[in-house]
């Protein structure tokens, strides 16, 4: 997860004054793909502190935009609710998905 999110943090610095709605887009891959690779039965905890580490990181590139303001965390809570997609398990328990019966 370590790993992942400093890979997000520097293409979030790299993608710094790009568009929202493009980095929001890129944004929804990663953690969606994230989601479903790693959503598995007793892992929502660790998916929820990655989707809010990831909107934290994306708060601090966007307040670094402009040396005036900071982005207010009550839109920055619109944004991650936008382009951010909920935590959510993917895959069954391997009992369920495979039918086995012993």
């Amino acid at each position: 997860m370590q790993a992942k999110l400093s890979e997000v943090k520097t293409e979030l610095r790299r993608r710094l004054h790009d568009p929202i709605p493009e980095v929001g887009t890129w944004l929804r891959s990663v953690v969606g793909g994230h989601l479903r690779y790693y959503g598995v039965p007793m892992n929502s905890p660790a998916l929820s502190m990655f989707r809010f580490q990831v909107g934290w990181l994306w708060h601090r590139a966007l307040s670094r935009r402009s040396h005036m303001g900071r982005v207010l965390w009550d839109r920055m809570r619109r944004l991650i609710e936008r382009w951010l997609p909920p935590v959510r398990i993917c895959h069954p328990y391997p009992l369920r998905r495979l039918g086995v019966i012993t």
